[in-house]
């Protein structure tokens, strides 16, 4: 059996990276008899058996936020209830083209596999080859801002996001404008938290972004997979190794990547709503995260909160903890921050003098050294001049 590793970057915008949640492993896989792929380790890890005795993710609406999909797929024809608009249409690809909807297809048949009674819409915001793009559409909105403000207003219940890269700089102002959006009218949205673990171990964004949940990737036995991204704000984790995923092509492959673990977990929140149709998205992460099979000394920046556990995590749906998340106005008194910090507002903590004196005589060594090159220019030139 042969296999091949892709990883798949679009750029969107003057600065933001957009990776197909990183370095995919493809194996085939006989083509099933069901609609859903099949059944993998996965199933168990999660629960999903006793979850789906008790609901299948009847009447919430997920967003697959992806490279675009093949409708016809059996584990997928007949159960997109909307195919959106192509924002990523700049580089001319239609379906049927190698980079169109590979990786689309794949994570719509994660979801499904978790929640196969839930309706699923879908917008293109990303490639499924090499190529980089680096232009914004023409307004200056990016394709997965445009993805996102689709999703809210075609009434999602969730957004997955298989995708993500970047380091701090490229940070978006149209994605977070569009993520707060979504959040604000009560979808709650969830992105991979990549797969450059055992690499650079890069940033990684929409998963960066403080309103989206951030999923990290799981090997069998509920550890961290290699690749996964160790970041702080890692929320949760879910199976990405081997996970039988629909091929574009007809049949089913294996693919490893956190890109699978947030589809997964999509499927799993879709299940949650299901069960609680009320559920804010703080209360929804909240559950995902109480619920979770937390790691050995509790949450850490491998897995977040730990492997999910949606069994649980359904049956606490009824009885969901209290947050509240209204805005409130500022109450501190004139002399500090608000609590817990209390920190002071008009003074500031003693300077580490020691490592500032070093600094400054670096760089004040650095002067000297260009000051000294500079008159030995000038004087060679003089020099010249002269003979």
């Amino acid at each position: 059996m042969s296999t091949r590793s892709i990883r798949n970057t679009a750029v969107s915008g003057a600065a933001l990276t957009v990776l197909i949640g990183a370095a995919l492993s493809w194996g085939a896989v006989p083509a099933a008899a069901a609609e859903n792929a099949p059944a993998g380790w996965e199933s168990a890890a999660l629960g999903l058996p006793a979850a789906h005795r008790v609901t299948q993710g009847e009447g919430v609406t997920v967003a697959v936020l992806d490279s675009g999909i093949n409708p016809d797929h059996p584990a997928l024809k007949g159960r997109v209830t909307k195919i959106g608009p192509d924002f990523y249409n700049s580089d001319g690809l239609k379906s049927g083209d190698a980079g169109y909807g590979e990786h689309g297809t794949a994570m719509v048949s994660d979801v499904l596999k978790v929640a196969p009674k839930a309706k699923i819409i879908t917008a293109r915001v990303i490639n499924d080859s090499d190529e980089v793009k680096f232009e914004r559409l023409k307004d200056g909105v990016t394709p997965l801002a445009k993805g996102i403000d689709f999703a809210v207003e075609n009434d999602a219940d969730v957004i997955s996001m298989s995708l993500g890269g970047g380091l701090f700089g490229d940070l978006d102002g149209t994605e977070v404008s569009a993520i707060a959006r979504a959040v604000q009218k009560g979808v709650t949205v969830l992105a991979s938290a990549g797969n450059s673990g055992d690499e650079l171990n890069d940033g990684n964004f929409p998963a960066g972004y403080a309103e989206v949940i951030s999923v990290a990737a799981t090997k069998p036995g509920g550890q961290r997979a290699d690749f996964s991204t160790v970041r702080t704000h890692n929320t949760i984790a879910a199976p990405g190794v081997g996970i039988t995923s629909a091929d574009k092509d007809g049949g089913y492959q294996q693919i490893n990547g956190t890109s699978p673990a947030a589809a997964l977990a999509a499927g799993v929140t879709a299940l949650i709503l299901a069960k609680n149709p009320d559920l804010t998205p703080a209360q929804t992460r909240a559950i995902l995260m109480r619920t979770a099979d937390r790691p050995a000394g509790g949450h850490n920046a491998f897995v977040g909160a730990g492997q999910i556990n949606a069994a649980a995590a359904v049956r606490a749906a009824a009885n969901p903890p209290k947050i509240d998340t209204a805005p409130k106005p500022y109450k501190g008194s004139a002399k500090h921050f608000a609590s817990p910090t209390g920190t002071s507002r008009i003074s500031h903590p003693p300077m580490e003098t020691e490592m500032l004196a070093i600094g400054l005589g670096a760089a004040g060594g650095g002067v000297l050294l260009v000051t000294w090159g500079l008159l030995l220019f000038r004087k060679s030139r003089r020099q010249r001049a002269a003979a």
